[in-house]
């Protein structure tokens, strides 16, 4: 039987908790990937490794079952938020068990960014909490691009909006950040 994975997100939505393991499994592959560029540019053994992260997700996405799924790229929109802040409350833990030792420094290297900047895990998650409190699509746009390499085409749809919007948003969120993460 050959079941699309939005079909799964809306039978899940609906309460089917078997359509959710059936997605889980479907989008396995895609869901790694995304892990990769979640953890890009850090020293993955000491954040996470790929599987464990994925493995995370997996038990903090069953939660989301009450979620109006849109379809696949909305699931992988959401898979990218949930990663993000397991790999934030991660470095966070690191940092407390440190108790001074200074943080977990990651490689913020992206051809989109148009640089290569070193920047603390930190200091980039209070960035985007601050994009987050200025322009809440501006930062989806982020992470549906930079964290999960989703198309503008796709976020679009995501966001309900054009891709002309989710290139300028792209365009303001990517300036933004690096401003603020560029030491001066």
């Amino acid at each position: 039987m050959n079941v699309d994975l939005t079909e799964l997100l809306f039978a899940w939505g609906k309460g089917d908790t078997a359509a959710f393991n059936q997605a889980f499994d479907l989008a396995h592959a895609e869901l790694k990937r995304l892990a990769r560029n979640v953890l890009r540019g850090h020293d993955r053994g000491r954040i996470l490794q790929t599987t464990v992260l994925v493995n995370e997700a997996y038990l903090k996405l069953l939660g989301q079952s009450s979620t109006d799924w849109k379809g696949r790229a909305h699931f992988m929109a959401v898979a990218a938020r949930v990663m993000r802040s397991i790999v934030i409350d991660y470095a966070r833990h690191e940092s407390a068990e440190k108790r001074g030792g200074g943080l977990q420094r990651v490689e913020f290297a992206d051809v989109s960014f148009g640089t290569e900047t070193s920047a603390d895990l930190l200091l980039l998650d209070d960035a985007l909490d601050r994009l987050l409190a200025f322009d809440e699509r501006k930062l989806r746009v982020v992470e549906m691009k930079f964290f999960s390499g989703m198309e503008i085409e796709e976020i679009a749809v995501v966001l309900d909006c054009s891709p002309a919007t989710v290139k300028r948003d792209w365009v303001f969120a990517r300036a933004w950040l690096l401003q603020r993460l560029t030491p001066v």
